[in-house]
């Protein structure tokens, strides 16, 4: 049986957490609220937070702007405590001038150009205008919904647009784009508009919940349950709207999001994280988001409608399909309502008239004053703080003031709830900005299992000083979150890794001075791979990431078909007879040494294996040397491959380990001679050296000589022993063991 190449299949996930000596010289990247120089010289870092609030004063009677107000006029109570007003200004848009048009960037192409704030670049120009932002949401409209849309915002841009209003648009369907950056140019607003149709749908829309009850019975075999599906599509679109408001959090001035949506449903709590980020977003950018159902006032008939077939069960004549279709209906509003109210902005449903809401949007931001205070509450809690403002004038105790309920205050790491501290590491993973609180280093190697496959194991290491460990009885207690991602040449992800490690070490191992090492490993093709990992120490949420390419040779093209060379300093019990890294062998795990620092009372322990060994001659398969699976069937019989070890230091040879001869191929399944060196350090000087790995195929006549650099540091307490040259026994299985001390 032929096994299927794939490109990559993440095979297992294995913790390996392992204590190895400080002498792994990873510096911790240190960071403080205040630091010395060696100058004498202070440098001070000084968070302050301020919250802004819009303010829309109107008299109760006539319901026009109260203008004229100071910052002394007004009372902000947060959680009914008292605050100071710290910055104060007015907006008026009957004040607006002539935008000149090159002050703005337009026709970026996509949200990468909002996030590094080129969308509204130029802010000082938006003063005293209204900044509408239109958005899209073409994944979760259907065709129809897509035109009524487009005729509303034509309809506001050719009759109803006002000097002072600056529109941007911007869609959602495979991506974000930002279509049009803010301009008061009525042409260009209507050419961007009018490139929406009903054939730019992404084809998101919700799926089935899996209850074939008050479904059309339209002969198919089930239904299918797109609940998760349907989560993940909403967390989607709420993080299309966070990115928005991320994107214009530089500008002062009051935005008013337009959201055209055909419907947006949380499935219970699933979506309560990106719920809450893309509000908790939208308010620190101070934008209102004005929602609108772009599916209008709909009809839901007792038994369907023309285009779907007779309902199944008893549902239409129950009252059972109505009720269904009504709470469908409420739940995809549900979420548009919610947008708007925790943000100062308001919800149009039902309705199939949408210029309402364009009025709307220009009554709110006819004239508005901007509050800022800091809070003197300090803390970082994530909680939900209620405002309330009043006016400190008795001749005004009757204005109707408008403003956005409350904030979500800031969380640190002890505060922030499981969904937000899993989302914290999915954006990690994916931003391109690195983490460097916490120092990691990584290292991947790579070791044949199938004709067009091998296995990569990739080991981290994390600094034990970098990891704040809670004492707990005579044991130190700390987790570390570790996510990792696998892509190949074309970007496509092809492998994920996730972890949460859990330590407890004895107090007397010193941790401080010593690191940790997770491994896990992967099943990759031959080619080019990008790897990336994140991990976080769960006590202060300090992370650290570290990304590399790899390559996986492919050893059809070399002469010597030889895996990675592996330094050990450790080799700890496993026996697992699942696993299948070949980092296992004999009931003992070889725990790789990534920075190749040792010490002279330490054991060097090399692994590698030679793939597809010349024969000496040709032969049938036989029960002894039976041809592996997946593999090419072969020519059988004896091999001659040699091996050593040679030490160089100064470009002169001080030691090299007997000569080892392997006559026949010891791991079959794999077709392979593995080789095991353990060469004591004891007798070795401390200092830097070349390793050379000498590789001899001698019936085929092919050798390869691979070097690598390694450093042994002397003993901090035991002085170094005199140096000469180690010697060794080779024993059957090509393994070079230490004489008895």
């Amino acid at each position: 049986m032929k096994t299927p190449i794939m490109p990559l299949v993440l095979h297992s996930r294995r913790l390996a957490a392992t204590m190895l000596l400080a002498s792994l010289s990873l510096s911790p990247i240190a960071g403080a609220a205040q630091q010395s120089s060696g100058s004498g010289t202070f440098t001070m870092k000084v968070e302050s937070n301020i919250v802004l609030t819009n303010v829309v004063v109107r008299d109760k009677k006539t319901g026009e702007v109260v203008k004229g107000l100071k910052a002394s006029d007004f009372i902000i109570l947060e959680n009914n405590k008292s605050q100071k007003v710290a910055s104060f200004d007015y907006q008026n848009a009957d004040e607006a001038v002539a935008l000149k048009e090159k002050g703005t960037v337009a026709g970026k192409a996509t949200i990468a150009d909002m996030l590094n704030n080129n969308f509204a670049a130029n802010t000082d120009a938006l003063r005293d205008h209204r900044l509408i932002v239109m958005f899209f949401d073409l994944s979760s409209m259907q065709p129809e919904d897509i035109d009524r849309a487009v005729d509303a915002a034509k309809d506001y841009v050719n009759k109803k647009m006002q000097p002072a209003d600056l529109v941007a648009l911007v869609s959602l369907d495979t991506t974000l784009k930002v279509d049009q950056d803010f301009t008061a140019d009525k042409t260009t607003l209507l050419h961007g508009v009018g490139r929406y149709n009903g054939s730019e749908g992404g084809g998101f829309a919700n799926g089935a919940t899996g209850s074939s009850d008050g479904t059309a019975d339209d002969a198919s075999s089930y239904t299918a349950d797109d609940t998760e599906y349907n989560s993940l599509n909403t967390d989607r679109e709420l993080y299309a709207i966070r990115d928005i408001a991320r994107s214009l959090g530089h500008v002062d001035q009051r935005k008013s999001l337009l959201y055209f949506s055909g419907g947006l449903t949380r499935n219970g709590i699933e979506n309560q994280a990106s719920m809450r980020a893309a509000t908790n977003e939208a308010v620190k950018a101070n934008m209102a988001i004005y929602s609108v159902d772009s599916r209008g006032l709909e009809a839901i008939p007792p038994v369907g409608n023309a285009s779907t077939g007779s309902l199944r069960g008893t549902a239409a004549y129950s009252g059972a399909a109505v009720q269904s279709g009504l709470s469908g209906n409420f739940a995809s509003q549900e979420t548009l309502a919610t947008l708007a109210v925790d943000t100062g902005g308001k919800a149009f449903l039902d309705s199939n008239d949408f210029a309402p809401a364009f009025q709307q949007i220009q009554h709110d931001t006819e004239a508005y004053y901007i509050l800022g205070f800091r809070s003197t509450d300090a803390a970082k809690d994530g909680r939900f703080r209620h405002l309330t403002i009043k006016l400190n004038r008795p001749d005004l105790k009757d204005a109707k003031l408008d403003y956005r309920p409350g904030y979500y205050a800031q969380a640190d790491f002890q505060h922030a709830k499981t969904e937000d501290r899993e989302l914290q590491l999915t954006e990690q993973l994916h931003s391109d900005l690195p983490a460097t609180d916490v120092s990691l280093y990584l290292q991947a190697l790579y070791f044949r299992v199938e004709n067009n496959e091998f296995f990569v194991p990739v080991s981290l290491i994390v600094p034990g000083s970098q990891i704040p460990f809670i004492k707990n009885g005579d044991r130190d207690k700390a987790t570390l979150d570790i996510i990792g991602q696998v892509k190949n040449a074309q970007g496509i992800i092809v492998g994920n890794a996730r972890e949460t490690v859990k330590l407890a070490l004895d107090q007397a191992q010193q941790v401080q001075r010593k690191n940790i090492q997770y491994s896990t490993g992967f099943r990759l093709a031959p080619g080019r791979y990008h790897l990336k990992f994140v991990v976080r120490e769960n006590q202060t949420g300090a992370m650290g990431s570290f990304e590399t390419d790899l390559q996986v040779p492919d050893l059809k093209k070399v002469p010597i078909k030889l895996s990675s060379v592996v330094l050990a300093s450790q080799r700890t019990p496993n026996t697992d007879k699942r696993a299948v890294s070949p980092l296992i062998r004999d009931g003992f795990e070889f725990i790789p040494n990534l920075a190749h620092v040792f010490r002279p009372d330490q054991h060097l322990y090399f692994l590698y294996e030679v793939y597809d060994p010349t024969r000496v001659k040709a032969g049938a398969p036989t029960a002894a040397a039976p041809t592996p699976k997946g593999l090419t069937r072969r020519e059988t019989g004896p091999v001659h491959v040699f091996t050593s070890i040679e030490f160089l230091s100064g470009g002169l040879k001080v030691y090299e380990t007997p000569l080892v001869e392997a006559k026949a191929v010891n791991v079959a399944d794999r077709n392979a001679v593995e080789f095991q060196f353990d060469v004591a350090l004891a007798q070795l000087a401390p200092g830097n050296y070349i390793c050379q790995v000498n590789v001899i195929d001698d019936a085929g006549g092919s050798f390869t000589f691979p070097r690598t650099a390694l450093l042994i540091k002397p003993n901090a307490t035991v002085p170094p022993a005199p140096t000469a040259a180690p010697t060794g026994v080779p024993n059957t299985a090509g393994q070079v063991t230490p004489p008895a001390q």
